[in-house]
């Protein structure tokens, strides 16, 4: 971001602060585009103005909020897999010992070369 110009980083800004802005009024149950339309707009008019006063600021947030966005996405993703691998009854790591599985039980096999599981 220290590279970008002023007028991109307030874009990204303005970007960053309606996403904001939609998570706060859905939760508060006010949300509508009239709203949105005059925050985003006023936003980039606030930003593009003080653009190059303000950009240390403006990369502050967007670090800000790239961390958190990710780092939000990365437990989401991580937790819909947990979710989904204990609804279907996946076990990954094969803990459990199951009649029906496709894997090669070593144990009945007449061949004695087969070392690893395939």
């Amino acid at each position: 971001m220290k590279l970008t110009s002023f007028r991109i980083k307030s874009l990204t800004v303005t970007a960053g602060l309606s996403f904001w802005f939609i998570i706060i009024t859905l939760s508060l149950g006010k949300f509508s585009f009239e709203l949105l339309a005059i925050f985003v707009s006023v936003t980039i008019i606030i930003t593009q103005i003080f653009a190059a006063k303000i950009s240390k600021g403006l990369d502050v947030f967007a670090i800000f909020n790239t961390k958190f966005f990710l780092g939000m996405l990365f437990v989401l993703v991580i937790s819909i897999y947990g979710i989904l691998f204990k609804i279907l009854r996946i076990d990954l790591l094969r803990l459990k010992k199951q009649d029906e599985t496709y894997w090669i039980d070593l144990e009945n096999t007449e061949y004695n070369r087969i070392r690893k599981q395939y």
